[in-house]
């Protein structure tokens, strides 16, 4: 738990860098959108083969040299952003991409490692709750990281902002390191193919009830009402706050989340989990249009931290379905499937929001995602009732 805390704190901290950096070098909406397609490039084309190596290797070790790809791209980051290298601005910007795509690597092979990781060591009835907590040690570092980055970047620079990160990551490893659990590969029951061991998790989560729809949902629910790709724009041309101020908003979500986190791991939404879904849906997207049509700094801070809330609360119930329903054996697989949507809610989302933002502008991209968002959430209701009745007691 400490170590995807660590993990999560500097990851955070990169994004950060990353986008605020990208926009001082381009001032191109375009371009941020195009550095979150970078990432989501090996995070998606990979998460595949990402599970089939998981559930064939000891996921431990996978998360360690997850760890190590990730220190790798950080440190991409801070040598191109050193003035010893006099590096152009162009070739700041390819070698911001370059550290990008480096994290999308690492973000490929992530989650499917941990996924296979926790219940192995967590008995099946307190998987909804243990979902809960771990989601809350993850906001805080979601909370904490950015609102860390932004208030470095405003006082010692990108460099030093990014050394920091790498200090992070290189923690993240050393905790790692002093795990002595060991969880081997499980033993293969059947033999088939390699491509048909690639393609079951796909087929499980596409024929199941219920992961299909959730996943549908929090998918394009987030790639068209994220704004995370839109949050350089709004602080520096919109709300006028600069760095210190956009480490606030990137925080913001996290905040309200890391409460909601908290509160759901007193009492889990087990028996009403359907209602509560929509609802927390419901709830980000109405949040998103209040803060695209915001021009007031705290009205903002304060829609971004209840999306948060809101978006904590299908998570949550997500993680669940996902780790009560999965099969041991595939655990590692349909991770990855839920990465492939997790990647393209986020990622994508970000490639969406900076093309969106070139031809609608950031107001008008944020107002278009909210009404998606919206949209999707009506359309899910109809055509999932299985969903709507989700019991995680029965699952």
């Amino acid at each position: 738990m400490f170590a995807r805390f660590f993990f999560t704190f500097g990851v955070q901290m990169q994004v950060i860098v990353l986008g605020w950096r990208m926009y001082e070098l381009t001032k191109d909406p375009l371009q941020l959108g195009l550095i979150g397609l970078m990432e989501a490039i090996p995070a998606l084309s990979l998460a595949l083969f990402a599970g089939y190596i998981v559930d064939r290797s000891k996921p431990l070790r996978v998360y360690r040299r997850v760890v190590f790809v990730s220190f790798s791209s950080a440190l991409l980051m801070l040598f191109c952003q050193l003035e010893r290298f006099g590096l152009s601005a162009d070739m700041q910007v390819m070698t911001l991409y370059g550290s990008s795509f480096l994290s999308g690597l690492a973000r490929a092979f992530s989650q499917p490692a941990m996924y296979s990781i926790i219940p192995r060591i967590i008995p099946k009835p307190l998987l909804p709750k243990s979902s809960a907590w771990m989601a809350s040690a993850m906001q805080v570092a979601r909370i904490s990281g950015p609102a860390l980055g932004g208030i470095l970047y405003g006082f010692i620079g990108v460099s030093g902002t990014a050394f920091v990160v790498c200090l992070f990551l290189l923690t993240t490893q050393a905790i790692l390191l002093l795990i002595r659990l060991q969880i081997d590969p499980l033993p293969r029951t059947i033999k088939t193919s390699v491509k048909e061991e690639l393609l079951s998790g796909a087929r499980f989560v596409f024929s199941h009830p219920i992961l299909f729809p959730a996943m549908t949902l929090d998918m394009v629910s987030v790639l068209f009402g994220g704004v995370t790709a839109l949050l350089p724009i709004y602080a520096a041309e919109v709300l006028f706050v600069g760095p210190k101020g956009l480490g606030l908003l990137r925080a913001g979500p996290a905040v309200g989340a890391a409460v909601m986190s908290y509160v759901l791991a007193q009492k889990s939404p087990e028996e009403k989990a359907g209602k509560m879904l929509f609802f927390g849906v419901t709830g980000y997207g109405l949040c998103i249009l209040v803060f695209a049509l915001s021009r007031d700094y705290t009205l903002s801070l304060l829609a971004l931290i209840l999306s948060g809330a809101f978006d904590s609360i299908s998570m949550v119930i997500r993680i669940a379905a996902v780790q009560l329903t999965s099969p041991e054996e595939m655990r590692g697989r349909i991770s990855a499937v839920n990465s492939i949507f997790i990647g393209s809610s986020n990622e994508l989302g970000e490639f969406e929001s900076g093309v969106a933002a070139k031809f609608l502008g950031a107001t008008g991209a944020a107002l278009f995602g909210a009404i998606a968002c919206l949209g999707t959430i009506g359309a899910t209701a109809i055509l999932a009732p299985k969903l709507r009745k989700l019991n995680l007691r029965n699952l």
